[in-house]
């Protein structure tokens, strides 16, 4: 069976929104979180729900595989509530939020449940989402509690 991954480009705000919806329900690690000031990068890599693939039929199973979101012209990288020391603790993706700043540049919002949040301020948006393993099954979907939402 031919391996289809995922391999998806943001340069723009529309773009960023199509990557959270793939990116939902994702989990990582702060240890799987790297600013790369030098270089002006900033990583993650998310062990991803795979909805694409759930969402074909009621008869798939549930999967998910390792993926890396990067950020390119990254100037500055900003945190909430996130304890850098815990590096095993499991982070839980919400959503990418962004807007365009009256200095010209972006801030893009990294949502994680715990009100988490990790803040990129950007010169351009330029995002990059990359499977890079095989697909594993895994008995959990993630359920979302319509109320509380």
């Amino acid at each position: 069976m031919e391996k289809k991954s995922l391999k998806l480009n943001a340069v723009s705000q529309n773009d960023l929104q199509v990557m959270s919806a793939h990116l939902q329900d994702s989990i990582t690690q702060i240890k799987n979180i790297a600013h790369l000031k030098k270089n002006r990068i900033f990583l993650i890599q998310f062990n991803r729900f795979m909805w694409e693939d759930i969402e074909k039929g009621v008869f798939r199973k549930n999967k998910r595989v390792l993926s890396v979101l990067k950020f390119e012209n990254v100037i500055n990288v900003y945190s909430k509530n996130l304890n850098q020391k815990n590096k095993e603790r499991f982070l839980d993706f919400l959503a990418i939020e962004s807007k365009f700043l009256s200095d010209k540049n972006y801030e893009i919002k990294l949502n994680f449940a715990g009100d988490i949040l990790i803040k990129l301020n950007s010169e351009v948006i330029e995002c990059f989402l990359e499977d890079i393993s095989d697909p594993w099954e895994t008995k959990n979907k993630p359920k979302h509690d319509l109320i509380n939402d």
